[in-house]
């Protein structure tokens, strides 16, 4: 069922949109340590990148220990200063978090599962009040070395603070070679089959006027339209060990997601730069599960950001984790992550 479309194309409703006029600033010290940067690099996206990429690049030391001490911890400070002391975070397959006490035990807890965690900035893309970061994260879970991208997407306040954050990656990486019991990818198998597309640049892109009908394709589950516009597009996507290059393997990819789960998507934040372009939707997945009297519907917080960038770039960013297992289950295999 298509959900109505109320799209943000900007951040300009937000506090921070209008801190500087459309040029902004260059930010050379963030921009330095970011693949690509785009957009409108406004002086509060600047102080919002350089908190970004020092939580990413700092080293935790030894992990905080348990309890309220649990917020003196160093890089738990680093990260709090993220964040305006009001902010909610939802992340990948739960419910939005609110409060720094709440915030500072959830980032502890990821430290002591893996105090190696690390990530550099790849593309991002800001307008004034918001900004999506791509990075690449690396950690070491339970002796496995372990390395995925995630989008996070934040709206900012004027002094660069977040005050609204979602972070879009699949945890499915974290237990998928290090627990012998995890769930198999949803997507294993997938590759690519048929004819391939025609040797030359792909493209791929998104205009204001398309995001309704793209929203409704999501929300119905329709392959062809998803694919219409994408014209010789690599697809990159969570369980994809290379991007899917032609349509065959495209469609049995989106196949298997909507074969598996009904999304109920509204539309989120849009950022257009120079050469990418982010698009967020946000809001449930409904995952059929078996059950001793037939399939039982379970629904999730769930959301895609989809990047359209240069050279025919089409990468899909969610957690594959929700779609393959009850809750009592997962919270079962991340538990399992940080005992010895």
């Amino acid at each position: 069922m298509a959900a109505a479309v109320t799209v943000a194309i900007s951040a300009a409703a937000w506090p921070g949109a209008a801190a500087e006029g459309a040029s902004g600033t260059d930010c050379p010290v963030a921009r330095a340590d970011i693949e690509r940067l785009e957009g409108r690099i406004t002086p509060n996206v600047c102080k919002f990148l350089q908190r970004q990429l020092a939580f990413g690049a700092m080293p935790t030391g030894e992990p905080p220990l348990p309890g309220a001490h649990a917020l003196e911890h160093p890089r738990v400070v680093a990260y709090l200063d993220i964040f305006d002391p009001v902010a909610t975070l939802w992340e990948a397959g739960g419910s939005p978090k609110s409060d720094h006490r709440v915030i500072g035990a959830a980032i502890a807890g990821s430290l002591n599962m893996v105090p190696d965690l690390r990530y550099t900035g790849t593309n991002v893309v800001a307008d004034g009040g918001m900004v999506m970061f791509g990075q690449w994260n690396t950690a070491t879970v339970k002796g496995h070395k372990v390395a995925y991208p995630q989008i996070a997407r934040n709206v900012l306040g004027d002094d660069g603070k977040t005050i609204q954050a979602r972070r879009y990656y699949d945890r499915h990486v974290l237990v998928r070679d290090t627990l012998p019991d995890a769930p198999e990818g949803l997507f294993d198998g997938i590759a690519d089959s048929g004819r391939p597309p025609a040797p030359g640049r792909g493209h791929a892109s998104m205009t204001e006027t398309q995001l309704p009908d793209r929203l409704t394709a999501w929300n119905t589950g329709n392959t062809d339209a998803l694919l219409r516009r994408m014209n010789g597009a690599r697809l990159a996507g969570p369980g994809l060990a290379e991007p899917l290059r032609t349509q065959t393997g495209q469609r049995d990819y989106l196949q298997r997601l909507f074969d598996r789960a009904d999304l109920e998507l509204k539309a989120g934040q849009v950022a257009f730069g120079k050469t990418t372009t982010y698009v967020e939707w946000h809001g449930t997945v409904t995952r059929k599960q078996a059950a001793p009297t037939g399939e039982k519907s379970v629904t999730v917080p769930f959301g895609i950001v989809e990047r359209f960038g240069p050279d025919g770039v089409w990468e899909l960013y969610f957690d594959t984790l929700p779609i393959l297992a009850d809750q009592e289950t997962i919270s079962g295999l991340l538990a399992r992550l940080t005992t010895p």
